[in-house]
């Protein structure tokens, strides 16, 4: 029997807790750091949170590993 194989792009942008939220990363972290007030690039480190409950499924299905 193959392994399943998992969507490795969806693997590295979004991580799970124990409770099954998914989390990402901040979009606007990528360039142009010193055009940002520093509270704004502070507050960008922090994960953000998938609120859409049906896109939140998408992702569980396409990492059924984690």
């Amino acid at each position: 029997m193959p392994k399943q194989k998992t969507h490795r792009g969806a693997a590295k942008r979004f991580s799970f807790t124990k409770s099954g939220i998914v989390k990402h990363k901040q979009m606007n972290t990528g360039h142009s750091i010193r055009l940002k007030t520093n509270k704004r690039t502070r507050h960008l480190r922090a994960d953000g949170v998938v609120d859409n409950g049906a896109e939140a499924k998408t992702i569980h299905t396409l990492l059924p590993y984690k």
